[in-house]
C-alpha cells in the first residue's frame, strides 16, 4: 500500500515512509510530465486505502477514457503487487507481471519499496510517481482539460485552506491511525493510537451532524479520503487492527454519512470488500498467522436509506453524476452487498 515500504512493524511505533517518486503530471509539462490522453496508467489495488481514493477520484471526474487503469491482486508475493488477475499474469497494457518492474525502470533498486497507487508512463514503462498525498489533488485540478463535462469541483480554489485542515487531522487520526493501532507492538502506543482514532471520529460525526458533508455543501477530497477508512471500518479495522471501542454501524452520524457516500455513483462501485477483507487478514501474517478471513460483517446495510439528504447538500453541486461503471471495471459479485 501506499507508503508502507520502509514501515516500521516490528517496532513499537510505527511510521509510514514518505512517497520516494514524488513528480507531478501537470497541465504544462513543467516537470516533464504533461497531462495527456493514453499516455499513463493508473496501477491500484482495490484494497488499499491510500490507492481507492486515485479510484474514486478518477470516476467522480470521468478520467476513465484518458487514463487507464490496472487492478492488482490483493494478495501479495515478495516482490509486492503482481497482476496475477490477468490473463497470463501480466497487465495487458504494460506487459509485466510485477509493478515492480515499473519501479525498476525508473530506479535500480527502489528506496521505500513497491506501493499503490502507482502512476506509470506507458511509453517507457517507467514510474511517474507513487505520491498519493498529491496524485488526486492533481487529478482535480492540472487535468481539467480531460474531465468529463459535469465533473464536480472536489479542491475548490475558495476552500482549499478549510480543506487542508481537515484532511490533515483526517491523515492524522483516522487514515494513519488506524495502522498506527493496527501495528502497534506496545501497549502504551496501541492505546494512544487507538484513543486519537475515536477522539477524531467523534469529533468529525460533531461535524457532520448538521452539514452533509465535511466542507461546504459539495463532495470534496476531504470527503473521499475519510471515505475509504470508514468503508473499511468494521471489515478490517475493527477486528485486525483492534480499533475496537465501538463500530461504524453503532454511531448513527458517522454510518448515516458512510452509507451516503457508497449510495453516491463513484464511491461505492469502486469498493470490493473481497479484496480488502483478503488482504488484510491474508497479507498481514504478523497480525494474523492463521490467514483465516472472518465471514463478516454482514454488507446488506451498506445499501439501507440514510436519510443525510435531508441535510440539504449537492453532492456534484452544478455538475452531476458520473455515468455508469466502464463493465471492464465492474466489481465482481462477491465484492458486493447482496
Amino acid at each position: 500500500m501506499a507508503g508502507e515500504g520502509n514501515s516500521a512493524y516490528g517496532h513499537r511505533k510505527f511510521t509510514r515512509s514518505r512517497s520516494h517518486f514524488r513528480d507531478r503530471v501537470t497541465a504544462d509539462g513543467r516537470g516533464g510530465w504533461p497531462v495527456a490522453a493514453d499516455r499513463y496508467r493508473l496501477v491500484v489495488s482495490r484494497a488499499c486505502p491510500w490507492a481507492s481514493r486515485a479510484v474514486i477520484s478518477r470516476r467522480l471526474l470521468g478520467l476513465e477514457d484518458a487514463l487507464s487503469m490496472a487492478v492488482a491482486d490483493p494478495i501479495q508475493d515478495d516482490r509486492s503487487w503482481r497482476f496475477t488477475l490477468d490473463p497470463d499474469g501480466r497487465d495487458p497494457v504494460l506487459g509485466i507481471r510485477f509493478l515492480a518492474e515499473a519501479y525498476e525502470r525508473r530506479e535500480a533498486d527502489p528506496a521505500g519499496g513497491v506501493s499503490v497507487p502507482a502512476l506509470v508512463d506507458i511509453p517507457s514503462g517507467r514510474l511517474v510517481t507513487n505520491d498519493y498525498q498529491q496524485l488526486t489533488l492533481d487529478f482535480a485540478t492540472e487535468w481539467t482539460a480531460l474531465h468529463r463535462p459535469g465533473a464536480p469541483d472536489l479542491y475548490p480554489a475558495d476552500r482549499r485552506d478549510e480543506i487542508d485542515e481537515v484532511m490533515a487531522g483526517v491523515y492524522e487520526d483516522v487514515n494513519n491511525g488506524v495502522y498506527r493501532a493496527g501495528f502497534a507492538s506496545g501497549q502504551r502506543e496501541y492505546e494512544e493510537a487507538c484513543v486519537a482514532v475515536f477522539r477524531r471520529l467523534e469529533l468529525l460525526a460533531e461535524r457532520l451532524s448538521g452539514q452533509r458533508y465535511l466542507v461546504g455543501d459539495t463532495l470534496t477530497e476531504a470527503d473521499i479520503r475519510l471515505f475509504t477508512t470508514l468503508v473499511r471500518f468494521d471489515a478490517v479495522y475493527h477486528g485486525h487492527f483492534k480499533c475496537n471501542r465501538w463500530k461504524l454501524a453503532e454511531n448513527p452520524v458517522l454510518w448515516a454519512y458512510a452509507r451516503d457516500l457508497f449510495q453516491t455513483p463513484g464511491f461505492g462501485d469502486t469498493v470490493d470488500f473481497d479484496h480488502i477483507k483478503r488482504h488484510y487478514y491474508q497479507v498481514h501474517s504478523g497480525i494474523n498467522p492463521t490467514g483465516i478471513v472472518p465471514l463478516g460483517p454482514d454488507l446488506g446495510g451498506w445499501l439501507s436509506p440514510h436519510h443525510r439528504q435531508e441535510l440539504g447538500g449537492r453532492p456534484f453541486g452544478d455538475g452531476t453524476p458520473p455515468g455508469p461503471v466502464p463493465p471492464g471495471e465492474r466489481v465482481a459479485p462477491e465484492g458486493r452487498p447482496a
